[in-house]
């Protein structure tokens, strides 16, 4: 498994010493040495690599990684730039991107230019073995990524929270800093967009948000 240095070191180094982390990682090494898992090994703690803590302008929580195959790659919602096929809920998230901002659809999946202006694309369970969508959770997963919005929510600048599905929404007792903007809505996915993700105007109202407190905003075009 992907080893987490630079910044993201500080805040999470004492996650490494704690019991679930030493058998959460037990767990994990084992499964891929005896299982199919995504994302590859080496791309697990994608999302902290490409945007470091420092970097954080808005935090999208997903939940497990893509099951299928070639599609999971260590960030929430994003698929590598060659697969062909665009999920369900991304497609969804496109439609409100161009209803909200007016951007056209992409053509692709492949969210890492969001990553790299500072969208911390962060599932909350990191791991899943192919075909077995929730197979990792409960694993320890959840109490690493808890660790890493505590560690978000400590930034002394103005970040944006976008909560998509109750399970994200859970999170928001972690996010209290008066200077942070945490939005809610339903989930992207095609069961539930209808209720209140379309129309959310989520990513206008986090750019609007960012200019306001003199942050450059997201470009969200691809």
């Amino acid at each position: 498994m992907a080893e987490i240095g630079g910044e993201w070191l500080v805040p999470l180094r004492e996650e490494f010493k704690k019991p679930y982390y030493r058998d959460l990682y037990s767990f994990v090494k084992k499964e891929y040495e005896s299982r199919v898992i995504y994302p590859p090994a080496d791309e697990v703690f994608e999302a902290l690599h490409l945007t470091p803590l420092s970097e954080v302008k808005v935090v999208i929580l997903g939940q497990d990684p893509y099951h299928n195959v070639h599609q999971a790659h260590g960030l929430a919602f994003s698929v590598p730039e060659d697969q062909m096929t665009i999920p369900p809920s991304l497609v969804n998230i496109f439609k409100e991107l161009h209803d909200d901002l007016g951007i056209r659809m992409p053509e692709h999946g492949c969210l890492v230019p969001w990553a790299k202006q500072g969208v911390l694309l962060l599932n909350t369970v990191l791991t899943v073995r192919a075909h077995q969508a929730a197979s990792h959770r409960g694993k320890g997963w959840e109490l690493f990524t808890d660790a890493i919005l505590r560690a978000v929510n400590k930034e002394d600048r103005p970040i944006v929270y976008m909560l998509w599905g109750s399970p994200a929404q859970l999170k928001a007792q972690f996010l209290d800093n008066p200077l942070h903007l945490v939005l809610k809505a339903p989930h992207p996915s095609p069961l539930s967009a209808y209720r209140g993700f379309f129309g959310c105007r989520h990513f206008s109202k986090c750019n609007n948000f960012l200019s306001e407190h003199g942050v450059t905003p997201i470009d969200w075009s691809l």
